[in-house]
This record gives structure tokens, C-alpha cells and sequence, in this order.
């Protein structure tokens, strides 16, 4: 591994989870959005004119309000595909190596579809349902055409399981407090993802990166938690590991909650290509959301 790594979006959901990882032996190099616009091509240039040949540069930035993108597609693509390209750009220019971390959103599956989705599974010709996932292949594309060694990493239904925290997980514990029943959607399928999962695999992953064995250059890859769940699913789990009864939880379709920005029925992730690459599986949900809410976890485990 290079001793000196470079991790754009800091401040994030996934960065922090990265950061909090960062090995002994390793010099992180952290920017934020404050310190890094990702949208300037100049600034993201000046910032990585120390880039060193064989280092790794990991984006973890992204515009990540799906229902917001809908009102403002220029934000996203500035952010979520143009920065990526200007990333990309100062890798290869300087003979380092991009990790960009993409989404499940990118897809736009058939009704019907059950099979967890492959990186191959994306049609040259996909057009995402969202203007989230719209942006975030965009970015995909601008990345690997500016430099085809990056490496794209896709997850899915990321959650950090603290109180706080504004995503899935942290919300049904604020409204188990507060409500003495809810109704969650049970016609979406995924692949819930602790954090802190999703982060062991990426310093996994850049481990790899330049070693001989290397087959990460230039991938698509999916790192996902295992197994699959509706949200329904996951706020039964939920309410389970933190000693509620999840008969409290009612399903609903998506009928039920509309939102500005449609939701993909099925966006299940298979991890094939990331155990082909050599790397280690991220585990099962289930398992893992059992580990996020255990009484003395660490909130990024």
C-alpha cells in the first residue's frame, strides 16, 4: 500500500468511517468540501499538485440528497459527475490511481427484476430513473474516461446505526421513541450496508491497489452487505436489536409514501466481482446491523 493516501469527502458519512480506519503506517491526506471543491477543475488540480506516482486518491464526496436533485440537477452533476472527471484527471496525470465510490441508483432494473444485480448488469444505454443516479453514472463515466485505471466502488442502503445519524437506521430509532407505531415500505429491495463495512473494504481494496496481484485497475466492483431486505425488513431488525417489538412495524407500498425522486423497486448488489477481485466479502445485513446497535459498539464500529 502506498503510505500516503489521499480521501476527498472527509467529512461524510463514509469518510469519517474511513478516516476513523486510517492504519498506523498510513498518511492520510483528508479534504473536505472546504478544503476541496470538487466542482473547480483549477482548485482540484492546485490541491492534488503534490500527487505522487502509485499514491491512491479515494472520493468519498457526493451530492447525496435524492429527493433534493430533482430541483437542482445542476448541483449534482457538478458534484457527482463532474468532480470525479477532475479527480480522475489528476490521477492520471500524475500516474496515481482513483477510487470512486458510485451507487445501487445507477441502475434502472425491469419490474420483475429479482436476480442481484452484476456490474455488467448496466446497459450502455441505462437511463436512471433518478436525476441522483443519473449524475452519479455520469460521474462513473467521467471518471474512468479520464483515467481508466480508476476503480469504481458501488454500495448501497449505507447507514451508520447511531441515534443521530440522519440515515434509515438512525431515523427508526428516533421514531421507535416517538411513535407508537409506523408504517414502513416493504415493496423495495436492497442490500443494507454498515458503514464501517463498506470502509474495512475500501482500505481493503487499497491495499491491493499497485501490488502485483492487483485486479481492482479499471473495475466496476459492488461491495454491499450480504444477503438482501426490504426496509420494511430492516426497521423490524431494528426495532428488534434495540429490544422494541417489531410488530409495531406495518408494511406499506411505496404507493403509500411518495416521493419526488423514485425509489428502484430492486437494487440488491451482488458481491461476485468484489470476492473476484480478490477482496474479502462485506457481511451479511443482518449480522451487521446486530453489531452497529450491540449496547457497547463504537457508532462507526
Amino acid at each position: 500500500m502506498s503510505t500516503r493516501i489521499h480521501l476527498v469527502g472527509a467529512a461524510g458519512q463514509l469518510g469519517a468511517a474511513f478516516a476513523a480506519r486510517t492504519p498506523a503506517d498510513v498518511d492520510l491526506v483528508r479534504y473536505t468540501s472546504t478544503d476541496l471543491d470538487v466542482t473547480d477543475a483549477a482548485q482540484v488540480r492546485s490541491a492534488l499538485a503534490e500527487l505522487r506516482p502509485g499514491e491512491t486518491v479515494v472520493n468519498a464526496a457526493a451530492y447525496t440528497d435524492v429527493d433534493g436533485a430533482q430541483e437542482d440537477a445542476a448541483g449534482a452533476y457538478a458534484v457527482n459527475a463532474d468532480g470525479p472527471g477532475h479527480l480522475a484527471a489528476a490521477t492520471a496525470a500524475a500516474g496515481a490511481r482513483l477510487v470512486h465510490v458510485s451507487t445501487d441508483y445507477v441502475f434502472a432494473p425491469p419490474p420483475g427484476q429479482s436476480a442481484p444485480l452484476e456490474p455488467g448488469d448496466l446497459d450502455p444505454a441505462a437511463t436512471p430513473a433518478t436525476v441522483y443516479g443519473a449524475s452519479k453514472l455520469a460521474g462513473e463515466r467521467a471518471a474512468r474516461a479520464a483515467d481508466p485505471s480508476t476503480t469504481v466502488v458501488r454500495t448501497a442502503w449505507v447507514y451508520t446505526g447511531g441515534l443521530d445519524s440522519p440515515d434509515f437506521v438512525g431515523t427508526m430509532r428516533r421514531l421507535e421513541a416517538a411513535r407508537p407505531e409506523l408504517s414502513v415500505v416493504d415493496d423495495q429491495r436492497g442490500s443494507p450496508t454498515h458503514v464501517g463495512d463498506l470502509a474495512d473494504g475500501l482500505w481493503e481494496l487499497v491495499g491491493q491497489v499497485g501490488e502485483a496481484d492487483d485486479r481492482t485497475a479499471g473495475a466496476v466492483l459492488h461491495a454491499a452487505g450480504g444477503g438482501e431486505a426490504t426496509w420494511y425488513d430492516l426497521a423490524c431488525a431494528v426495532f428488534a436489536e434495540i429490544g422494541a417489538d417489531p410488530a409495531r412495524v406495518h408494511p406499506c407500498t411505496t404507493a403509500d409514501f411518495p416521493r419526488p425522486a423514485p425509489r428502484p423497486a430492486f437494487s440488491v448488489l451482488s458481491g461476485r466481482s468484489w470476492a473476484a477481485a480478490g477482496l474479502t466479502p462485506l457481511p451479511h445485513w443482518r449480522g451487521a446491523l446486530s453489531a452497529a446497535l450491540a449496547p457497547d459498539a463504537r457508532l462507526l464500529r
